[in-house]
C-alpha cells in the first residue's frame, strides 16, 4: 500500500503541470481560424483584425478561412469537428454560434455541447430605416400607424431567418402590432427598394445604411442596442420609446471546438480583451461602427443562453425552419 501511495503521489506531481503547460507551448504552428462568411463581410474584416494582432502577439501567423455556406453552418460544422487543441477556431455570429440551432433541422453540429465559448468581441446595433415619404418618422409613430393600419405595412429584411427578420417579429410582439414580412436575398436588394419607395420599412444591419443617412435618402427611425450608437448620437434606441429590456444586436465572438485546453482559451481570452482595450482596437472598432464587449469566457456563455432564451420563444411562434 505504501509502494502503492509513492506510485499514485508520483504520478500526480507527473500529470499535474501538463495542463497548464498546454499554453506555454501553443502555438507552434499556424491557426486557423474560421470565418463562416464571405471574404469583406463585416466579421470578415473584424476577424482578420483580431487574427493580426494575434500573430504579433504569439509570433505564429492566425490564418482566416472563408468557409461560407448554408447560413454559417458549413464553417460551424468544420469547427466542431476539429481537433480540440487551439489550432482551429470559429470567429461567428449569432447565427452559427447559437440561433441556427433553433432553426435549422438536421445540423451536422450542436453549437451548445460541440463549442467552447472564448471571447465577445463586438456587437453592432440594427436599424430601424424608412423610405423617406413614409408618415411615420419615429418609432412610435411607426407602431401607432401600424396599429391603425394593421398588415399593410410591409417591412423588410434580409432574408427569412436572419437577424432582421427575427428582430421585426420582437419589436411587433412587443408592440402588439402586425407588419407584413418582406424577405430580400440580402442588403442590397432590400436597400434598393427602401429607396425606389418599394419597403416602407427595413430592420437590418447598421453599418450597410449609415451611408444612406448620411445622405438622407432613408429617414431613420430607432437603434436596437440598449445604448445610443455612437455614429448615430441623435437617433433613440428600441428602449427609449418606451420598450424596456429590449436589445436586438449583431455580435462576433470567438469559440473553439469544446475539450480545448482552457489555458489556451485564457491566452485567446486576455490577448483578445488586450486588443479590444487599446488604441488600435477602439480605432478598428469605430471604423465599422461596432461595439467592444469583451469580458471572460463565462460571460461569454452568460450572453448566448440570454440570447437563445430570448429568441427562442420568437422563432417558434413564427414557425421559422430552415
Amino acid at each position: 500500500m505504501r509502494l502503492l501511495s509513492f506510485g499514485l503521489f508520483g504520478l500526480a506531481l507527473a500529470l499535474a503541470p501538463c495542463h497548464g503547460a498546454a499554453a506555454d507551448v501553443w502555438p507552434d504552428r499556424p491557426v486557423t481560424m474560421v470565418v463562416p462568411f464571405p471574404a469583406g463581410s463585416a466579421v470578415d474584416t473584424l476577424a482578420r483584425a483580431v487574427a493580426n494582432v494575434l500573430s504579433e502577439s504569439l509570433g505564429k501567423q492566425f490564418i482566416v478561412d472563408n468557409r461560407a455556406g448554408a447560413g454559417g453552418n458549413l464553417g460551424g460544422a468544420a469547427v466542431a469537428r476539429a481537433p480540440a487543441d487551439g489550432y482551429t477556431l470559429l470567429f461567428g455570429t449569432p447565427a452559427p454560434i447559437a440561433l441556427n440551432r433553433l432553426m435549422y433541422k438536421g445540423l451536422a453540429y450542436d453549437s451548445e455541447r460541440d463549442f467552447a465559448p472564448v471571447v465577445l468581441v463586438a456587437k453592432s446595433p440594427l436599424i430601424v430605416t424608412a423610405k423617406l415619404d413614409f408618415p411615420a418618422k419615429t418609432l412610435g409613430e411607426l407602431i401607432a400607424y401600424a396599429r391603425q393600419n394593421p398588415g399593410k405595412v410591409n417591412v423588410g429584411h434580409p432574408g427569412n431567418g436572419t437577424l432582421g427578420h427575427i428582430t421585426s417579429l420582437l419589436i411587433q410582439k412587443f408592440a402588439g402590432v402586425e407588419m407584413t414580412s418582406v424577405p430580400f436575398r440580402g442588403s442590397a436588394p432590400l436597400m434598393t427598394d427602401v429607396l425606389a419607395g418599394q419597403i416602407d420599412v427595413a430592420m437590418d444591419f447598421m453599418p450597410t445604411y449609415l451611408p444612406l443617412v448620411a445622405d438622407r435618402k432613408i429617414s431613420v427611425l430607432a437603434v436596437t442596442s440598449r445604448q445610443r450608437a455612437t455614429q448615430l448620437p441623435d437617433v433613440p434606441t428600441v428602449q427609449e420609446a418606451g420598450f424596456s429590456g429590449f436589445e436586438a444586436t449583431a455580435w462576433f465572438a470567438i469559440v473553439a471546438p469544446t475539450g480545448t485546453p482552457r489555458d489556451i482559451v485564457s491566452k485567446l481570452n486576455s490577448l483578445a480583451n488586450a486588443f479590444l482595450k487599446s488604441d488600435k482596437g477602439k480605432a478598428i472598432l469605430e471604423q465599422n461602427a461596432l461595439q467592444g464587449v469583451g469580458g471572460s469566457p463565462e460571460d461569454l456563455k452568460t450572453f448566448i443562453a440570454g440570447e437563445l432564451a430570448k429568441w427562442k420563444p420568437v422563432i417558434e411562434a413564427a414557425k421559422i425552419t430552415m
